[in-house]
């Protein structure tokens, strides 16, 4: 896939990424703080904020963020979102190319986004714009493929009705890579679960915020919110859904150096 297929993917798809996407448990940031030195002082780069969902879990503690976004319409959707934190902004830029300063930043954040990097480009980048003893903590959540029914059937219907879902789906780093990704600046790894409860409306904006997600006018789409209609209606409890995720996060120096 091309830098700008990956850039733009989410373009046509921001309204439903900002309001059902899933944010991150606070656990995560606790954890940061309680066993890595991490502390509201240090400002943050969020690297692939998106729609600045990653951003708001770091201001809400009273950091100062700075979100790095190349796709237009997702970084103009978190400016909006995020307008009336004074101490956020955002820019154009890259994992590979930031348009950061050099060692200008305590920690860089980097959520769902990582499996579109470059592995060895964007640590290059990073160990670039970070200051000594900078941090960088990767995390994302891993929606459940297995252990309830819904979680089964929602990963059969992607299977069916999306042709490019194979290709596109969140393969993301197990911890193996990710120490080598790290080398020996790891520090630590953690994992925290995390779920949404959503009505039906909310389930199909939340499907409908996938790449790879067949639009209206596709052959399969109509078919595909059938069948997220029978298997809503067949796994709701007080009509809700639980759409089940592990958050992982991976946190370390950089060391600019090191190849997967």
């Amino acid at each position: 896939m091309s830098d700008l297929q990956s850039t733009q993917r989410f373009s046509d798809r921001v309204e439903d990424y900002v309001r059902y996407r899933p944010d991150y448990p606070p656990a995560l940031l606790q954890w940061l703080h309680r066993e890595h030195g991490v502390s509201a002082r240090w400002q943050v780069a969020d690297i692939g904020a998106g729609t600045g969902i990653s951003s708001k879990l770091f201001l809400d503690a009273g950091h100062q963020v700075i979100a790095v976004e190349p796709n237009t319409p997702m970084r103009a959707a978190a400016e909006r979102w995020l307008a009336d934190y004074p101490d956020f902004r955002a820019i154009d830029g890259r994992a590979d190319a930031s348009g950061l300063d050099d060692h200008s930043v305590d920690l860089i954040s980097v959520a769902q986004a990582f499996h579109w990097f470059d592995p060895v480009a964007s640590r290059c980048e990073f160990h670039r714009i970070l200051r000594p003893k900078g941090l960088a903590a990767i995390y994302w959540n891993s929606r459940r493929l297995l252990g309830t029914p819904f979680l089964e059937g929602y990963e059969a219907l992607l299977r069916n009705y999306s042709s490019d879902y194979a290709r596109v789906a969140e393969h993301y780093p197990d911890e193996a890579q990710m120490r080598e990704w790290f080398g020996t600046g790891f520090r630590g790894t953690a994992r925290f679960e995390h779920a949404q409860r959503l009505d039906f409306d909310a389930l199909r904006g939340r499907l409908m915020s996938s790449s790879y997600a067949p639009q209206a006018g596709h052959i399969n789409h109509e078919p595909m919110l059938r069948s997220l209609r029978e298997l809503f209606d067949a796994c709701a409890e007080h009509d809700r859904i639980s759409f089940d995720y592990d958050t992982c996060i991976y946190v370390g120096c950089v060391n600019p150096d090191k190849a997967i």
